[in-house]
């Protein structure tokens, strides 16, 4: 399949203008018109649907963009393995990671990482749901917690430790829990990004290794963000990792409870695809990744045996 076929595509998709792309290229319109009714044909699907007002992309089309993308993106830097001087990173960026340390990590240390690669297009996923890295064309994701996937590569970034949170006013409704035994007259905020799924319980750590006390929950959650504002608004206990909360906890909006019977810190890892080459672009994102959250997590165990 033609490489400038596919560029002419992915410009018209994005600007939503045949009219558009055919300027930006230097191209007739109807030239640029003619290369996509030759992808369609040989495609056998519709990839943008016109009107005289305006052009959009149908779900064909949608999907056809992303591995177009990623098609180019590699061809790029394919090429730029044999020229002498090594080229700019360029191309786009597709990268999934949890909402908190995207927000209170990441995005603020974006414009270094952008400014280094002004020509780096990059796409930022930050939800609960766990996306399919392969077939969603992301180029890597940042997990928390136990990992489930299978057939990627996973590099291990650190630990991110976790701590017991109530509001002033939910204290003052139920008291200050002082030992596991008094959590019988307490209640949780529950998180599970499946909603419906085994009952609650309060997770601490013993020499012996992980345990859960069963315990009362008055609201599931399936949201990290709904988590938050269910405590705040007094509703009950969460255990949470400390960087969303220690904000809360510095205003005085939260307390910390228990802190001898915290949650196992949640390891985070980046993962990607088994490749032979990997990008240049998304191994400079995924360096600089590693080196920003060196300096918000703690250590894991396999990360200081190589130290």
């Amino acid at each position: 399949m033609d490489l400038d076929a596919l560029r002419i595509y992915l410009l018209v998709a994005e600007s939503a203008s045949f009219t558009r792309a055919a300027e930006r290229l230097g191209l007739t319109r109807a030239r640029v018109s003619a290369v996509v009714q030759q992808l369609e044909a040989e495609l056998g699907t519709r990839l943008l649907q016109r009107t005289t007002r305006s052009v959009r992309v149908t779900p064909d089309g949608q999907l056809f963009a992303e591995r177009a993308q990623a098609l180019v993106g590699e061809a790029d830097e394919l090429q730029a393995l044999f020229q002498r001087v090594p080229a700019a990173l360029r191309g786009r960026l597709r990268v999934d990671m949890p909402g908190q340390l995207s927000s209170q990590v990441l995005i603020p240390r974006l414009p270094e990482f952008l400014a280094a690669h002004p020509q780096i297009e990059l796409e930022l996923s930050s939800t609960d749901r766990r996306v399919d890295l392969v077939h969603e064309g992301f180029d890597c994701v940042i997990r928390a917690g136990a990992l489930r996937e299978s057939g990627l590569v996973a590099r291990p970034l650190g630990l991110l430790s976790q701590i017991n949170v109530a509001s002033p006013a939910y204290i003052a409704a139920h008291g200050m829990p002082r030992t596991l035994e008094d959590l019988a007259r307490h209640r949780l905020v529950r998180y599970s990004s499946t909603l419906g799924g085994a009952a609650p319980g309060w997770e601490y750590t013993t020499p012996e290794g992980p345990q859960m006390l069963p315990m009362a929950a008055v609201l599931t959650v399936n949201n990290t963000f709904a988590y938050e504002s269910a405590c705040l608004a007094g509703l009950g206990i969460i255990q949470a990792p400390a960087l969303g909360l220690q904000g809360w906890i510095d205003s005085g909006r939260l307390v910390e409870l228990l802190p001898r019977y915290r949650a196992d810190p949640l390891p985070v890892t980046l993962l990607y695809a088994h490749r032979r080459q990997v990008a240049r672009r998304v191994q400079a994102f995924m360096d600089w990744v590693a080196a920003v959250m060196a300096e918000v997590l703690s250590p894991a165990p396999d990360l200081l045996s190589k130290q």
